[in-house]
C-alpha cells in the first residue's frame, strides 16, 4: 500500500484566518452586541447624592434623581436591560420594605420605567437578602433556618409588587425550591401573565459575591451553602435548570459566570428558553485591580472575559461593564 504523503505545509495555513483585522472579524465565531447586555443598578433608600462603592471601582450607590440618568444612558447605548437592586434604610426579620408600594426598589421599578418605558427590559432583583436585618435570602425559623416555603409566599407578595410597579421581568435569585411555580402563579392569577420570570436556575454559593454584599451592604452573618449551589457540583445544575423551565421559567441564569463556564457551556447546550449568566460583583473587581495595577490591559481584558462567557452559550450577560462595553463596540462600528 503506497503511503500518503503528508500535506505541503502551505496547503493547509488556518493562520490564513488571523492575518488581518478585517479577515478576524469575517470569520468570527462570536460577536458581541450592546443589545445582549444588561447592567446591573444599586439604588440606596436617603441619599442625596450617588456615591462610590469602594471595592467596585467604577460603580456607584444611586439616588433615585442618578439612578433615572444612567437608565437613561443604558438605553441610549442600547443595551438590552438593567437590573435593579436597593437598599433601603429599615430592615427587619421579613423583609416587609420589599412589598411596601413606597419600598425603595419599588419606588426605583417605576422611576427606571417612567424614565425609559419600553427601550430598555427593567428588571428586578426578587430575593429579600437586601431587605432582612439577618442578611439571609429567605424567613429564618426559630432555629435560624431559613424557610423554604415561608420565604415563597414572601416571594410571591414580592413579585406582585414589583409587578404593580411596572417590572417587565423579575429575578428570582433566592435558590428556593418552588420558587418559580409559586411566582409564576401568583402573578397569573393577578393578571400580570406578561410579566416575565428569569430563575437564577444555577446560582451557586461562591466567595466572588462580596464586592456585592458591599454594595447592597448586606447584613449577612454566616453563609448560604444550604441553598445555593456547592461549587463542587457540575450535573446538579441541569436537574436545577430543567426544574425552573418546567416550573415556568422563561429564561434561567447561571452565576457567577467567568468560574462557572462549563456549567453555563451545559445549560445552553440543552435549555429550551433563553440562557442567561452574570458577571458577579467579583469577577468585575478582579479585573479593575489587576488593570490598575498595570497587570492586564483593560480594555482587551473586559471584552475578552465578556466574549468568553458569550462563547460559552450566554444568550446575554449581566456585567458591570455593559454600558462602558457599549460604547467601544459602536466605535468599533
Amino acid at each position: 500500500m503506497t503511503a500518503v504523503p503528508p500535506p505541503h505545509p502551505g496547503r493547509v495555513r488556518p493562520r490564513r484566518l488571523r492575518a488581518t483585522p478585517a479577515m478576524r472579524r469575517l470569520t468570527a465565531e462570536t460577536r458581541l452586541h450592546p443589545a445582549e447586555l444588561v447592567l446591573p443598578l444599586f439604588v440606596r433608600e436617603g441619599l442625596t447624592e450617588s456615591r462610590p462603592i469602594a471595592s467596585m471601582p467604577g460603580v456607584r450607590q444611586h439616588t433615585r434623581d442618578s439612578l433615572k440618568g444612567a437608565v437613561s444612558e443604558a438605553a441610549a447605548a442600547g443595551l438590552g436591560g438593567v437590573m435593579l437592586f436597593a437598599v433601603p434604610e429599615v430592615r427587619d426579620a421579613t423583609g416587609t420594605q420589599a412589598t411596601a408600594p413606597d419600598g425603595i426598589l419599588n419606588l426605583a421599578i417605576a422611576d427606571a420605567v417612567a424614565e425609559v418605558g419600553d427601550a430598555l427590559v427593567v428588571q428586578a432583583d426578587l430575593c429579600l437578602d437586601e431587605f432582612t436585618d439577618h442578611g439571609h435570602c429567605g424567613v429564618l425559623t426559630p432555629t435560624g433556618a431559613v424557610d423554604n416555603d415561608a420565604t415563597l409566599v414572601r416571594y410571591a407578595e414580592m413579585a406582585l409588587a414589583q409587578a404593580a410597579a411596572g417590572a417587565h421581568l423579575v429575578g428570582l435569585s433566592g435558590m428556593m425550591d418552588g420558587q418559580v411555580g409559586v411566582v409564576r402563579d401568583a402573578l397569573d392569577t393577578a393578571g400580570h401573565d406578561q410579566v416575565a420570570v428569569l430563575a437564577y436556575a444555577a446560582k451557586y454559593a461562591s466567595a466572588f459575591y462580596g464586592p456585592f454584599r458591599d454594595a447592597v451592604e448586606s447584613q449577612l452573618e454566616g453563609d448560604r451553602r444550604t441553598y445555593q449551589m456547592d461549587p463542587a457540583n457540575r450535573r446538579e445544575a441541569a436537574r436545577e435548570v430543567a426544574i425552573d423551565i418546567a416550573e415556568g421559567a422563561d429564561v434561567v441564569m447561571v452565576k457567577p459566570a467567568m468560574s462557572y463556564l462549563d456549567v453555563l457551556a451545559d445549560v445552553a447546550a440543552t435549555s429550551t428558553v433563553p440562557v442567561s449568566a452574570y458577571q458577579v460583583s467579583g469577577e468585575y473587581a478582579m479585573i479593575e485591580a489587576a488593570a490598575a495595577q498595570g497587570w492586564i490591559q483593560r480594555e482587551r481584558a473586559i471584552l475578552e472575559s465578556v466574549l468568553s462567557i458569550r462563547r460559552a452559550g450566554a444568550d446575554h450577560v449581566l456585567t458591570y461593564f455593559a454600558t462602558e462595553l457599549a460604547g467601544w463596540l459602536a466605535e468599533e462600528k
